[in-house]
């Protein structure tokens, strides 16, 4: 069983895929999204689903884990409710739109339509597992995406 922790760098579209393939289906409090106007960071922790694991040993685990965004210019959001900071929202997936090249902006994904917007400078993203896994009895609704 591995349970080696994961630490990603994102800095272009293929490694954000690989970053958006881990997070898929990681669950996070609304209070959890943190935007750092000076540091011009946007960060989020979350207990990602292990889907590698579930893949090939058939256990359902989940691993907090950390994830930041450097070099935000601003942050937008539509169909979360910011007010409820303990509320849970389900992450589906990370994607990169170019706007003025090599910035644009970075969108994660939620359940429901819910969606946060990063103005970035450039792609910069990390993720960083934080702890050990552990067990879950439920599983996600659907299977890893193919394309995030």
């Amino acid at each position: 069983m591995s349970t080696e922790p994961l630490k990603l760098l994102a800095l272009d579209t293929e490694d954000l895929a690989v970053v958006s393939a881990h997070l898929q289906d990681a669950v996070l409090s609304i209070g959890d999204l943190v935007y750092l106007p000076r540091e011009h960071r946007f960060a989020f922790a979350a207990d990602r689903f292990d889907w590698e694991a579930s893949a090939t040993e058939h256990t359902r685990r989940r691993r907090r884990t950390a994830v930041h965004f450097d070099g935000v210019k601003g942050v937008r959001s539509r169909g979360i409710a910011l007010d409820k900071r303990d509320a849970q929202i389900n992450l589906l997936a990370i994607s990169f739109e170019v706007a003025d090249p090599p910035g644009g902006s970075v969108m994660l994904h939620f359940d429901g339509g819910a969606c946060v917007c990063l103005d970035v400078e450039c792609l910069e993203a990390a993720l960083k597992d934080l702890g050990p896994c552990w067990e879950i009895a439920g599983r996600s609704a659907h299977p890893p995406l193919e394309d995030a």
